[in-house]
């Protein structure tokens, strides 16, 4: 007889070794984009107004990193403990809405009203990550299995 748990647990560890493969290839792939941006960079090659959108570029691209890596940190995790911690996903969620802060400040395209918002979940957020570590389930309780 087939126990349904055995077939829900080889599904999840499949799916997740393949996400976690998809996030390394993602990995490799934010910081070859950054090397690349660093030789356009340093070679100058198009003058001032090519750099500003390339170091833009290079700052985006390092917290997109930054986002992937505790991602996967997230997904390793939870395949050695079958559980999310809520440390990696609020880091996860801070670093992007840190991106967004800073792609809109660099573009000079964000309304003061945004950064607002976004300014108020980012103290949320590190509201709920203090919280978080503060009110953590110790390794025996029931509660963190």
């Amino acid at each position: 007889m087939i126990k349904h748990d055995d077939v829900f647990d080889t599904v999840i560890r499949s799916v997740t070794t393949l996400i976690l493969y998809i996030l390394i290839l993602a990995l490799i792939v934010g910081v070859l984009k950054i090397l690349a941006s660093l030789v356009l960079i340093i070679m100058g090659t198009l003058g001032g107004n090519f750099l500003q959108i390339n170091f833009t570029n290079i700052v985006f691209s390092v917290l997109t990193v930054f986002v992937l890596i505790d991602l996967f940190k997230t997904f390793t995790d939870y395949r050695e403990h079958e559980r999310i911690r809520l440390t990696y996903i609020t880091d996860a969620t801070i670093l992007i809405v840190m991106r967004e802060v800073a792609a809109g400040i660099y573009a000079q395209k964000i309304e003061y009203e945004f950064i607002l918002s976004l300014s108020a979940l980012l103290v949320v957020l590190g509201a709920i990550r203090v919280l978080a570590i503060k009110y953590s389930p110790r390794e025996g309780d029931s509660l963190s299995q």
